[in-house]
């Protein structure tokens, strides 16, 4: 079975006519020393895993011709020790002469200084009824043979004392002689003794939760697990409704009354002027109830580029602005030659990049607020014609009494022009009628189409 028949491919293939390669000549490789030629065979040539090296070749160490190295086994003493016991261990010994010095090792012993007190000290501050002289100096003396090792000085302690109680009567009277040996308390307030006092009933609380933890079972696990998951969602929801909140009374604390009282009469006002004013406060609003959605969101990201969310904020501010609004934006940041996106982007700079943007946004409505209400007023004003002699409310009620005439009304193909000539005609020139003072107040007669 070869390739073609797991393939399912046909035996007879048709002969394909192929050119002739010529190929290139391998370079023999020579077999290095110190490999067999089967072995090298099988690596067919590739690097082997392990660098196959002269030893020959390496670097050796250089040693001079009248040195004389030889190991002896020698006697030493420890310096940490008391009893001057001696043990025996190899030493290199160079021409004959034994290393000198204290033991290598020595310097590794380290001890805790204990403080001590004198009987004088003890009558004066570190007097207890719960605890006897005999127990505080069998107490130091254990702490300075084990090395403040308190499970083992509460196993070989005479009496039954816990060890939150021997760690408590330790460190009270050593924070006491420190207190009482010091010019002023100010001098050892730095102490790690003095400045963190130890706290027996939070040390017993704090072992009595570690038990509880340690002894729980599975299902306890997962029980705390989903309380706790619970609780953090929880957390996040009113933070994100604070937030929200808090962006609110932002924007509402930012607005002065002045412009409440202004909107407010855009808003009574009935003009068509007046209605497209008040739309320009929503898009304010609703770019702060934005703000807060998008913060919330990269809150619960908890991870993320500061690009990324200088964008997302971006977005938001100008989402309830066109297209129009946005490009005017941008060239506005062009002219002031500020970049539309900070080349570095830190915390302080993206900030105030975002600042600068909404208040880019909120002039550009700001301007269009006062051009709608300059439109609005030109509007009123061009509604009714004042007369120098005439006051305004006087005006105003005539305009009301007379109906209004065109000044060209065309019914058909006829036009009120032709008709105010055909009268001239009639009248003939120089025949101009009196007018009476009844008719003057008369309203004048409307035109039909039968009149012609």
């Amino acid at each position: 079975m070869d390739a073609k028949d797991i393939l399912g491919l046909p035996k007879i293939s048709l002969p394909i006519p192929q050119e002739k390669k010529s190929r290139p000549q391998k370079d023999s490789q020579r077999k290095p020393d110190g490999i067999s030629r089967e072995v090298y065979a099988l690596t067919g040539g590739v690097a082997p895993l392990m660098p196959s090296v002269d030893v020959n070749l390496l670097k050796k160490r250089h040693q001079p011709e009248n040195e004389k190295i030889t190991w002896e086994w020698l006697s030493f003493t420890n310096s940490a020790r008391k009893d001057d016991l001696k043990l025996y261990h190899w030493v290199r010994v160079v021409n004959g002469a034994p290393p000198t010095g204290d033991y290598s090792f020595a310097k590794y012993n380290k001890s805790v200084d204990v403080i001590k007190y004198t009987d004088e000290e003890y009558e004066k501050h570190l007097t207890d009824p719960s605890w006897t002289k005999e127990e505080t100096d069998e107490l130091f003396d254990l702490c300075e043979r084990f090395d403040l090792r308190f499970v083992v000085i509460t196993d070989r302690f005479s009496s039954s004392r816990s060890v939150e109680e021997l760690k408590n009567r330790y460190y009270s009277v050593s924070r006491a002689i420190l207190i009482a040996r010091a010019p002023s308390p100010a001098d050892v307030s730095s102490h790690p003794l003095v400045k963190e006092p130890y706290n027996i009933s939070q040390e017993i609380e704090r072992k009595r939760a570690l038990s509880m933890v340690l002894s729980q079972t599975k299902h306890q696990e997962r029980k705390d697990a989903e309380v706790l998951s619970e609780a953090k969602k929880i957390m996040e929801s009113r933070m994100a409704a604070k937030a929200a909140q808090d962006a609110e009374l932002a924007v509402a604390s930012n607005a002065s009354p002045e412009r409440m009282e202004k909107t407010t009469a855009l808003v009574d006002t009935a003009s068509p002027s007046n209605i497209q004013a008040t739309s320009g406060v929503a898009p304010l609003m609703s770019m702060a109830e934005n703000a807060a959605a998008a913060a919330a969101s990269l809150r619960a990201m908890r991870v993320y580029l500061r690009t990324y969310a200088l964008d997302k904020m971006v977005q938001a501010a100008s989402s309830s602005a066109g297209l129009r609004t946005i490009k005017r934006v941008e060239q506005f940041l062009q002219e002031l030659k500020v970049n539309l996106k900070p080349k570095v982007p830190t915390k302080a700079v993206c900030a105030e990049h975002l600042e600068l943007r909404k208040e880019i946004l909120t002039l550009l409505n700001l301007q269009k607020l006062l051009q709608n209400k300059e439109e609005g007023s030109s509007y009123r004003e061009s509604s009714y014609t004042e007369t120098p002699d005439t006051p305004k409310r006087l005006q105003r009620g005539i305009d009301q009494d007379r109906t209004f005439v065109p000044d060209s009304v065309s019914f058909g193909a006829i036009s009120t022009e032709r008709v105010g000539k055909r009268d001239q005609k009639r009248k003939g020139p120089g025949r101009e009628a009196p007018s009476s003072p009844a008719n003057s107040n008369k309203r004048p007669r409307k035109l039909k189409a039968t009149d012609s």
